[in-house]
């Protein structure tokens, strides 16, 4: 099964060495990886933290602080698979000391890139494990944990195709799970060395929450009006709630941050919502009702003034981070397709968040959670309170 992983992980670069002749995405995975690697301390201590992509960078955030407050003589290492990550980390308030792409998942280029950090520690954030690079660090000494592990029975390691990538979890020395489901399903393969310790974004965002950054463009555009907020929306999102918003404009100053912020698209919503929008990158103008963000790092600060939030992706089964919101007290909308994510669970349930699925709900789930927005903001201050600690708690086990 090993040969056929190595094929695998071959043809993967082949296609996106093909593709990055013409996808401006995959050129920055290809030219990424050939960046040298530099020389690293010989007197410190190295950690390395995995995370796919940004959002698993927030998560690893606490964590990576919090270990780097404790010690700060380690050497923080952090690399990524995708290019979102590479493009955005440095917007975060961060202490890594070296990031740079994940090396393709061979023999060779793994063991010659744990041979050159050499980690004290190895950590991967909540999924997506690399064997190669996994053997490597455990061949090497290092100690391996999973931290905000999130597993599902639709995972392959839980098929009973599954065995070579059961023998990736094998390696771990410890999986710190999200949720009580995570942690039995890890059980059922024997793997027994984890426990539950809940998700860290929520220490991420405390953080974020508590700093307190004002943005004073959106603070002069929104005025003292009630603000919907569309946050990293999808086309099918914005095409299928445009009758909805127009209709409460005039009651409603309403913020767009899209997922893609391509000169394309932002022109597609200027389309929609003709002569009644703005950008935030150009002058403001007070008197129209709707703000287009149109660049990336605003969308977090800007749930603060939200009344109501739209968080996107539930039409597609990729739910983006309802926390954002939810740490501003903020009750939230999101689409049918939530099932992949606990938070939107735990939000439901305790009737901090509504499902829609068209127009109309849309509409009466604004209205009801507009009506009940003081008693959801004190249910989600609560929520949070519950949850906070995650990141303390990891770094009182490893210590």
């Amino acid at each position: 099964m090993r040969v056929f992983y190595g094929l695998g992980v071959r043809i993967m670069y082949a296609l996106m060495w093909c593709a990055h002749f013409f996808h401006p995405k995959a050129k920055k995975w290809i030219l990424g990886r050939k960046s040298p690697l530099p020389t690293l301390p010989k007197d410190k201590d190295v950690y390395w933290f995995h995370c796919a992509s940004l959002g698993e960078f927030d998560q690893g955030l606490p964590i990576m602080n919090e270990l780097k407050e404790k010690n700060p003589s380690i050497f923080l290492v952090v690399t990524f698979f995708s290019p979102s990550g590479m493009d955005n980390y440095h917007k975060r308030d961060h202490k890594a000391d070296l990031v740079l792409y994940l090396p393709l998942d061979t023999k060779r280029k793994a063991q010659n890139f744990i041979e050159k950090i050499h980690p004290e520690k190895v950590f991967f954030v909540k999924y997506e494990f690399w064997y190669n690079h996994l053997k490597a660090a455990r061949r090497s000494g290092a100690k391996i944990y999973g931290v905000s592990s999130l597993f599902r029975p639709s995972h392959r390691f839980f098929k009973w195709y599954g065995g070579f990538f059961r023998k990736a979890l094998a390696l771990f020395d410890h999986f710190f799970c999200q949720d009580q489901r995570s942690l039995d399903l890890l059980k059922s393969i024997g793997i027994s060395q984890a426990s539950v310790t809940g998700d860290s974004r929520y220490d991420r965002m405390i953080a974020v929450r508590d700093k307190n950054e004002p943005n004073p463009k959106i603070e002069e555009f929104i005025g003292q009006e009630k603000v919907l907020l569309l946050g990293s929306s999808w086309p099918v999102e914005e095409e299928l709630f445009k009758d909805a918003i127009l209709a409460i404009q005039n009651e409603w100053k309403i913020i767009i941050a899209p997922h893609d912020i391509s000169e394309n698209h932002i022109q597609s919503i200027e389309k929609i919502f003709t002569n009644s929008s703005c950008r935030y990158t150009q002058e403001m103008d007070i008197n129209k009702r709707i703000l287009i963000v149109d660049t990336i790092g605003q969308l977090t600060s800007a749930y603060r003034y939200a009344t109501v939030a739209y968080v996107g992706g539930g039409f597609t089964g990729k739910l983006h981070n309802i926390l954002e919101p939810g740490a501003f007290g903020v009750p939230v909308l999101i689409g049918p397709k939530h099932e992949r994510f606990p938070e939107a669970e735990l939000f439901i349930s305790r009737k901090c968040a509504q499902v829609i699925t068209d127009a109309d709900s849309f509409k009466s789930g604004l209205a009801f959670l507009n009506d009940q927005k003081e008693f959801i903001s004190q249910e989600l201050t609560t929520i949070f309170q519950e949850n906070a600690g995650t990141a303390t708690k990891i770094c009182a086990s490893i210590n």
